[in-house]
């Protein structure tokens, strides 16, 4: 009983890990699906607001995206204007 017990805590710990890691992934996977018809794509989006010094996690953006998408064009403007500054400098 003590080994199952032992077994069960060190799957548990090593699921938390797994499934952080696959909601990363998904919000990762919904921004790039959102950012290609705007023009853009992932990593020149997150380049955006890095250097815009937007500091919005991944899994609000990636809920603006699919409930606000408005508030998204907003921001991936803002993403798009420092590229291109950064670009030009």
């Amino acid at each position: 009983m003590k080994e199952t017990v032992l077994r069960a805590r060190a799957f548990a710990w090593i699921h938390r890990r797994l499934k952080k890691r696959e909601y990363r992934a998904l919000w990762i996977t919904r921004l790039s699906a959102a950012c290609g018809p705007r023009g853009l794509n992932y990593s020149t989006f997150i380049r955006g607001l890095t250097l815009a010094g937007v500091e919005l996690n991944r899994k609000t953006l990636s809920e603006l995206a699919i409930h606000e998408p408005e508030i998204f064009d907003e921001i991936v403007e803002i993403a798009k204007k420092a590229v291109a500054k950064a670009s030009a400098a």
